[in-house]
């Protein structure tokens, strides 16, 4: 069983293992995040906490039965009841339904729990799969974007239906 949980400063050492192990697939189909990640994690982990006790963030693990991170899923730069998705599942998992389950998670989250009335995604051309989560997830594709010097596909949900 898969458990969506809100992130905390427990969650730092799993959270660095899955992007360490995962960092050449990741790579594959988004922008690397860099040495400087993994050398000051940390740091960096401490701050998206910062953030999120502000109310600017959402981010979220999700976690096997043996409390292995297999997924992160974030809401970030919360604006007057709009966010920005962001998500990326370990590629042990990828291909089981597992994006599309924490997406859903995340959708219910956001509307319930956060009162968010909107969702915006941005998927890399290159990443088929994600784009393909979105839209299961009920995103529909509404122009392409850059972000980060790659052509994206933006994709919106609304909430408040």
């Amino acid at each position: 069983m898969l458990t969506l949980e809100r992130l905390t400063e427990g969650h730092a050492p799993a959270l660095l293992s899955f992007e360490a192990e995962n960092r050449a697939y990741f790579a594959r189909s988004v922008r690397d995040r860099g040495d400087e990640y993994f050398l000051h994690f940390a740091d960096q982990h401490a701050a998206l906490l910062a953030e999120q006790a502000e109310g600017i963030c959402h981010f979220h693990v999700l976690l096997d039965d043996d409390g292995r991170v297999v997924g992160r899923f974030n809401l970030f730069d919360v604006v007057d009841g709009v966010a920005e998705l962001g998500f990326r599942v370990a590629e042990a998992s990828s291909g089981r339904g597992v994006a599309r389950a924490g997406v859903r998670q995340v959708i219910a989250l956001a509307r319930g729990g956060y009162g968010l009335v909107r969702l915006i995604a941005d998927a890399e051309i290159r990443n088929g799969a994600s784009r393909a989560v979105l839209r299961a997830t009920g995103f529909v594709p509404v122009g392409e974007v850059e972000r980060g010097g790659q052509p994206c596909v933006r994709h919106v949900l609304d909430l408040s239906g």
